[in-house]
């Protein structure tokens, strides 16, 4: 039983692997058919390869996210408004650079049409950096949102071409695995579940074996002997 449960166990991680691959490798399609600017994020835009075309954003709303690594390098990621529509904007991840102050971390300017791969926010709060300046901790929505004055789409988009000039490419972190074969999954937790059960009778039938064997009266083994008198009679 413990084998058959680590078993169904394996066939769920193959299934979530394969889900998450084939969600990842799926052509691009428009951004805006995944969700609007007015929906949170959904989990099946999570990796997802989009096509986005817009304007790019006020110079003065982009922003940094520190300690981010370029091979063994520490550095920040470029992050950008694009304006998409009248709607709204999506803040696009353009790439790496080792410092603020460099000229190629300058924003860009005009129109553009890029391709790259949705990303949810990260957990982390960073609202105390954002009342500072414009270097965060974290690569989250819920801070960048209060520091533009139009809409944001819940998610990020990591360039991946054409490549921004003068940054190294940031590659896309990998989605989190969808919840396909969750059914594996309590499949492995009954065999546990069983086998735990077989265990638990098996103990029981020891302790009420042991418990019978005591509760017997050792009285009941003593072969029965006669009355022997305690005085005698006279005539």
């Amino acid at each position: 039983m413990t084998v058959m449960g680590v078993w169904q166990l394996d066939v769920y991680q193959s299934k979530t692997a394969a889900a998450t691959a084939k969600r990842a490798t799926e052509p691009p399609v428009p951004l805006q058919s995944l969700f609007s600017v007015d929906e949170g994020l959904p989990s099946k835009a999570v990796g997802r390869r989009v096509t986005v075309s817009g304007t790019w954003g006020p110079a003065a709303d982009q922003v940094f996210i520190a300690d981010r690594l370029n091979g063994d390098q520490k550095g920040f990621w470029v992050v950008t408004p694009l304006m998409v529509d009248s709607a709204g904007a999506v803040m696009v991840v353009r790439g790496w650079v080792a410092s603020v102050d460099s000229p190629t971390a300058q924003p860009p300017t005009g129109s553009v049409q890029l391709d790259g791969s949705v990303i949810a926010s990260e957990a982390a709060d960073s609202s105390g950096e954002a009342a500072k300046g414009r270097v965060l901790s974290s690569l989250r929505i819920p801070t960048i949102v209060h520091l533009v004055n139009y809409r944001l789409y819940d998610g990020f988009v990591v360039q991946t071409s054409p490549a921004a000039t003068g940054l190294a490419a940031v590659q896309p972190p990998a989605p989190p695995t969808d919840h396909a074969g969750l059914r594996n999954v309590a499949y492995a937790f009954q065999w546990w579940i069983f086998a735990a059960f077989t265990l638990w009778m098996w103990a029981r039938m020891v302790l009420d074996a042991h418990r019978s064997r005591d509760d017997e009266d050792p009285a009941d083994d003593q072969p029965a002997t006669a009355l022997e008198p305690t005085g005698t009679v006279s005539a």
